[in-house]
């Protein structure tokens, strides 16, 4: 499950509110063992996901780096090569 987070900081263009939704869904998956929760846990789910999202933005918005930021068609150019050698697949 983790696999699937990304790096969201120092892109050009910045990570979205999407994005950021998406790692904490993935985020809060992992830590819970739940791929999708009961309805009875659905509600503590929802409230996680949307906390760890703000500490996510809070913590992206905070960050300073001098480097300059990354382009994300070449780096995800990057991660399909590094694919296809690894797993000898596109």
């Amino acid at each position: 499950m983790c696999r699937n987070i990304k790096t969201l900081f120092n892109f050009a263009p910045p990570a979205s509110d999407d994005e950021i939704r998406a790692a904490s869904l993935q985020f809060v998956r992992k830590l819970s063992g739940f791929n999708t929760p009961s309805k009875i846990n659905q509600a503590a789910f929802d409230q996680a996901i949307d906390q760890v999202a703000d500490a996510a933005t809070l913590l992206l918005q905070s960050l300073v780096t001098l480097a300059p930021p990354k382009d994300r068609d070449i780096e995800r150019e990057r991660r399909q090569a590094q694919a296809v050698r690894r797993f000898g697949r596109a």
